[in-house]
């Protein structure tokens, strides 16, 4: 019961400390104090309290657009092991659910965009779309790797394949690592695929898709933006953290690794620019590759056992 409670905390308040660490770094790296790492949730409360400007273009699907989206990553957060490998929910396939709860608040993202019938929203959920179409089947390659090392059919497994491996197995796991990096660069929408600080239309991505949004449902926007960044760097931590700590350790490392994930991103932000949009197809097909190799040193290592 305790480790539910936590791992609902942590889905919950962290988000704000990643972003905020995120931003710290960049301003460290540039020279200045920056805000508090805080600042992300004063944001956040400022937000809930503005009014809303609403199109009158738009209809029902633009208003339910922001809370369907949120709940979605809400509940795929719930499918994801946190403290002590545990998931709030876990059984056999949660990760086939896991990839399409995210893949409906995906669809409603891009038709909330779309509603608005502008043109440069229009051109976003385009770009966002490609992108996922090429992101999806590179995580079920990953992750239908991992289960069969593992011989577990939950999301769980994560943990398990780090007991189990040997050092082709290390191989496969260090690959995992930096497919699902790239994958949450991509998927939150950060440098080099996108910049979630720019104000040119043409050269925006996801920030275009929620132009139109402002007040409370903006605030949900960017919480869930926040959300999902956490679960992805969450499958990483249950990649690298082993299993047989306490329950104190387990928190520590947890977080460890969240915050040192966020100095990555911001240490990242701070030295490349993001790329050209004809450039950004051939980092997401780096996802692509890393998967397919790791598809072929899992077929090699079922073979030598």
């Amino acid at each position: 019961m305790l480790e539910i409670f936590l791992n609902i905390i942590i889905l919950l308040i962290t988000p704000f400390l990643f972003t905020g660490v995120i931003n710290k770094t960049k301003a460290l790296w540039a020279g200045r104090k920056g805000a508090s790492i805080f600042q992300p949730f004063y944001d956040f409360i400022k937000l809930l309290k503005k009014g809303e400007v609403i199109s009158t273009t738009t209809s029902f699907i633009f208003n339910i657009t922001p809370s369907l989206t949120l709940a979605s990553v809400i509940f795929a957060g719930l499918l994801v092991p946190i403290i002590n490998h545990k998931a709030i929910l876990s059984f056999e396939g949660s990760f086939v659910l896991f990839a399409y709860i995210l893949a409906l608040g995906k669809f409603f993202s891009l038709t909330g965009a779309m509603d608005t019938g502008s043109s440069f929203e229009g051109m976003g959920a385009s770009r966002e779309a490609s992108f996922s179409t090429l992101v999806e089947p590179a995580f079920f390659i990953i992750i239908g790797s991992i289960i069969a090392l593992s011989g577990n059919f939950t999301l769980q497994s994560l943990s398990l394949i780090l007991q189990k491996s040997d050092s082709l197995g290390y191989l496969i796991i260090a690959l995992s690592v930096i497919a699902l990096f790239i994958m949450m660069l991509i998927e939150g929408c950060r440098i080099p695929v996108d910049d979630p600080n720019t104000h040119l239309e043409l050269t925006m991505i996801h920030e275009v898709m929620i132009l139109d949004n402002s007040g409370p449902d903006l605030a949900l926007i960017l919480y869930g933006s926040g959300i999902k960044m956490i679960i992805f760097a969450s499958l990483i931590a249950n990649l690298i953290i082993p299993a047989n700590f306490g329950l104190l350790y387990s928190i520590l490392l947890f977080l460890g690794t969240l915050f040192f994930i966020a100095i990555i991103i911001g240490s990242i932000e701070s030295s490349f620019a993001r790329l050209r949009m004809t450039h950004v197809f051939e980092f997401v097909f780096v996802m692509s590759s890393i998967s397919l190799i790791i598809l072929a040193l899992t077929m090699l290592s079922v073979y030598k056992n």
